[in-house]
């Protein structure tokens, strides 16, 4: 079972650093989950070197499927892999919602970073008026199949189910509607899929113990120690 924690655009790399070495020491002797933190750009550096020698992994919240060019703004993975860190969301809902992301350049940034060794987390998931038009099938089936096409069932690659809806708005699907679609995606591609939205330690173990939900990617409640050790403490203990 994996917890990560998407800190999204929050923790320079003072704060960042900060909050690693005080998660480090809660986590430490917590075994049977796998735990990352997925920081800033400007963090990744200071939360790998705080993070050094510890079970927690570093990932990154991006990545660009070119080695390098004229992509301003962009960053690699071999970038990526200088800087010690294991892996990279890719597709997040704010990403396909705010950027621009589809499912194919979704798709590309997944195969590029595995073919480089990083570790992927490729987020699918329905809107709210997806979801009212009874399509959320058919949209994380299209959406998995984007992916399942680029690189298969690979050994380095993680999905996580988001339904946009339940992003950082408080609203959480219920473990019933998760598993459904969970359920949906691995009939799609059989690797680790976890569930993203609105995930708190008061729901995590309801959530986590659904058949087919194999972790959480956890957003708000990742940005506090208390919190985020106390959902990676539950996954811990039901997994």
């Amino acid at each position: 079972m994996l917890i990560a924690g998407n800190w999204k655009m929050f923790k320079g790399p003072a704060e960042a650093e900060a909050f690693a070495v005080e998660l480090r020491g809660r986590l430490e002797g917590v075994s049977g989950v796998d735990v990352a933190v997925c920081p800033p750009y400007t963090s990744l550096a200071a939360v790998v070197q705080a993070l050094d020698r510890s079970e927690i992994a570093v990932y990154a919240q991006n990545v660009h499927w070119a080695g390098d060019g004229a992509y301003t703004g962009e960053v690699s993975p071999a970038m990526l892999l200088e800087l010690g860190v294991a892996g990279s969301i890719v597709g997040h809902s704010e990403r396909r919602q705010l950027f621009g992301e589809t499912d194919e350049t979704t798709a590309q940034r997944a195969a590029a970073a595995l073919a480089a060794g990083l570790r992927v987390i490729a987020c699918v998931g329905e809107t709210e008026s997806e979801r009212e038009a009874g399509e959320t099938e058919a949209v994380v089936r299209r959406q998995t199949e984007a992916i399942r096409d680029a690189v298969g069932t690979h050994d380095g690659l993680t999905l996580a189910y988001e339904p946009v809806w339940a992003i950082g708005t408080g609203k959480t699907a219920t473990p019933a509607m998760a598993q459904d679609a969970h359920a949906t995606i691995r009939s799609v591609l059989d690797v680790p899929i976890l569930y993203g939205g609105s995930v708190k330690a008061d729901n995590a173990a309801e959530l986590c113990g659904q058949p087919d939900v194999d972790g959480a990617l956890v957003g708000g409640a990742s940005l506090f120690v208390d919190s985020f050790a106390s959902i990676c403490e539950t996954a811990a203990r039901i997994s």
